[in-house]
């Protein structure tokens, strides 16, 4: 799943990106709030987690900005502002949840555990289950199977596997894989997504079939179950 973080203060913003992407998530990290609504209105992301002050706009208008464009992702407000009336103010507009700082790392996960169960319950666009031939993909239990056995598989390479299966029959570029999945831009003397690819297919293509993942030369990769075609 992914999430963006819009957070001004470099060691915050450092600290929950870190934090959200060892839990699992793929993070893409704004330091103000123009880049912060842009970034939320031309990409999917399953949660935003905003700060209220920001340079440039602040989180109230980043807010409105997202609902106003019909976006239902679940909103959490980070930040130093206590006061009831700020509270208040941010639920108001649409916020879903709102947490004081300075906060410990695990109430944090835990409301964003809960705010993606709560959302996912009320979206029937977003499955919780994602499938491709006898390869499973479960988004709550954070659980892979193929032909019911399990797959264990790093942080990475289930946010991998998640991104080829949300995206199943498309192409998939090195440059895109990798800026979902690691929040890098792609170097062509940079292996890490070739890499990666070949220790999920030792994982959850080699001693099945069909083989599910396949290059494309020159393009990036993709994954199709070919008897459907």
């Amino acid at each position: 799943m992914k999430i963006l973080v819009v957070e001004d203060e470099p060691k915050t913003g450092d600290y929950l990106k870190q934090g959200l992407g060892e839990a699992g998530f793929v993070v893409d990290l704004a330091r103000d709030g123009f880049d912060g609504l842009h970034q939320a209105l031309t990409e999917a992301y399953d949660l935003a987690i905003l700060d209220v002050m920001l340079p440039g706009i602040d989180g109230w208008q980043i807010l409105q900005g997202i609902r106003r464009a019909g976006k239902e992702m679940p909103v959490l407000f980070l930040t130093a502002r206590d006061q009831v009336d700020d509270r208040v103010r941010g639920l108001e507009l649409g916020a879903d949840d709102y947490l004081v700082k300075p906060f410990a790392f695990a109430e944090l996960l835990a409301r964003v555990r809960t705010l993606l169960r709560r959302g996912n319950k009320s979206k029937e666009s977003e499955p919780m289950l994602l499938r491709a031939a006898d390869l499973e993909l479960d988004l709550l239990r954070r659980r892979v199977t193929r032909a019911g056995r399990r797959i264990d598989l790093t942080a990475k390479e289930f946010a991998l596997i998640e991104l080829l299966l949300r995206r199943q029959g498309e192409v998939l570029p090195r440059s895109l894989i990798a800026s979902q999945v690691w929040d890098m831009n792609f170097d062509s003397d940079t292996n890490v997504v070739e890499v990666a690819v070949r220790r999920l297919r030792a994982k959850v293509d080699d001693d099945f079939e069909p083989k599910l993942i396949r290059t494309v030369r020159g393009m990036g990769y993709v994954l199709e179950d070919a008897a459907c075609d």
